[in-house]
């Protein structure tokens, strides 16, 4: 966890991948997946979060076909299959294996033929089946794949869960971003990552923040060394992953150019190419940064239900400036 060489972007990677072993560790008890063929296909790589049904490709529309995903057979594909002599049998699961596969899900607890096994083995593809209906498991999967293979971005700060919004916290080094992290934790607010933060992109308008495995419940302070923040406060002082909704960036206030108070404009960043709303926070001797933050959150809450303070002070401002003026007109 060290600091000693800052840099507030660390990386971001290419669309992620994960093996077919590991898609069946995750979701084997919820989908009810029992692996039948294809055994050594286990590292195939899933590159992709579409999940498809390849009811065209089966007749020979190959362009239906694509590489690394999941394709699901529902009732109206294993119903053709049924249908098909032995010969054009064989046509139709070659067609289906054109392209490299990462696995095939038999799903509404239809029994595969054996030409599909035997071919799950000879092209290294795993076959799974499920009792589910085939729209319900296809939901399931898509959602757990866009999560799984999102694009990721790797940044320096703090995140953390303020108020039930995740607030990522940045600044240069020393500035104080773990002690105010640890001062809103002891105010009942949670730890998600200290230092490293890892962002993926869930949604296109989404980012989901979550810690890395090996810094899961630590927090580093100055002074103090690194704390185990969940045998510190409790289970409920830490949290696993959070979506990003606002980013605090800490400023020495010597440092910052003077602003107009009543011009301060929204600000914002741009991650994996989301833009999230930013606040820029002043540091000083006798300030109060947890607090500010708190209000922070708490005034971007506003700020989503379209209640500006700013706007409505100068507003009311602009009111009276126009009364006065009337006054003064009349009693010319």
């Amino acid at each position: 966890m060290s600091r000693a060489h800052y840099n507030p972007k660390v990386q971001v990677d290419a669309m992620a991948e994960i093996s077919v072993t590991q898609l069946y560790k995750d979701t084997r008890r919820k989908l009810k997946l029992t692996w039948i063929a294809g055994l050594a296909g286990g590292d195939n790589p899933l590159t992709s979060e579409t999940v498809t049904k390849p009811s065209l490709a089966l007749i020979g529309h190959l362009n239906f076909v694509h590489p690394n995903r999941v394709q699901v057979l529902g009732c109206a594909e294993m119903d053709y299959l049924r249908s098909l002599k032995s010969k054009e049998l064989q046509q139709a699961i070659k067609n289906l294996f054109s392209a490299d596969l990462a696995a095939i899900i038999v799903a509404n607890g239809e029994i595969p033929p054996q030409e599909l096994i035997a071919a799950s083995d000879d092209y290294s593809t795993p076959l799974f089946t499920s009792p589910l209906r085939s729209p319900g498991l296809m939901d399931v999967l898509s959602h757990y794949l866009a999560q799984a293979v999102a694009v990721s971005e790797s940044l320096h700060g703090v995140f953390l869960e303020v108020q039930g919004f995740g607030i990522l916290v940045k600044g240069n080094p020393a500035i104080g971003k773990s002690e105010l992290a640890l001062e809103l934790i002891s105010r009942g607010h949670r730890l998600v990552a200290d230092d490293i933060v890892d962002f993926y992109r869930i949604a296109p308008d989404r980012l989901e923040g979550r810690c890395p495995p090996l810094l899961q419940d630590f927090l580093e302070v100055r002074g103090l060394g690194v704390l185990n923040i969940r045998a510190l406060f409790g289970d409920n002082a830490v949290k696993p992953t959070k979506p990003l909704d606002l980013i605090v960036q800490l400023e020495m206030a010597d440092t910052m150019v003077p602003l107009d108070r009543l011009k301060i404009k929204s600000q914002h960043e741009t991650i994996l190419d989301v833009k999230i709303p930013k606040v820029v926070i002043p540091v000083a001797a006798g300030r109060n940064i947890a607090v500010l933050v708190e209000v922070a959150v708490r005034n971007h809450m506003l700020l989503l239900r379209g209640i500006n303070g700013t706007k409505q002070f100068m507003q009311r401002q602009h009111r009276e400036m126009a009364r006065t003026a009337r006054k003064l007109k009349l009693a010319e």
